[in-house]
């Protein structure tokens, strides 16, 4: 038996909110990394953690969802994508515990980097939502008239 989906889309409300959630948790986490009171080195090693977590949540979500209905992809790849995003958490982690900073700076810093991922999550699924609607809208088009030549 196939698994049928509902197709449900997102309302511009829903799509707003998450696209400002997303903004605003890159510039949350862009401007506590940059007004951090620690060594150049340190803040530049957070902004690269961060990225990291931001590109390595983007990749686990893809996954994810392309594995959803069946393996598509390689063990290999499943593997090094789940140890990448382990990897970029902690990391960053580490990192942050590490750095000589105040204990109310690592909570915003912490709060601000777990709404990254979060946000990262929630607008990777959105965008995949809209793009699997935008599929099934097509594919249950008629097809265009063709006139004989």
């Amino acid at each position: 038996m196939a698994t049928q989906y509902v197709m449900q889309r997102d309302t511009s409300g829903w799509r707003t909110q998450v696209w400002t959630s997303f903004i605003l948790a890159v510039v949350a986490s862009g401007g506590g990394v940059l007004q951090l009171p620690s060594q150049e080195l340190d803040r530049a090693f957070l902004a690269i953690g961060f990225f990291f977590c931001l590109f390595a949540s983007f990749a686990a979500a893809k996954t994810v969802r392309d594995n959803r209905d069946g393996r598509v992809d390689t063990n290999g790849w499943i593997i090094t994508v789940w140890v990448s995003f382990a990897a970029a958490v902690c990391l960053t982690a580490w990192g942050l515990w590490r750095m000589n900073i105040g204990d109310w700076q690592k909570g915003y810093v912490v709060v601000s980097w777990l709404f990254l991922i979060s946000s990262t999550f929630t607008l990777a699924k959105m965008i995949r939502d809209r793009y699997e609607a935008d599929l099934m809208t097509r594919s249950n088009e008629p097809a265009p008239e063709t006139r004989p030549a």
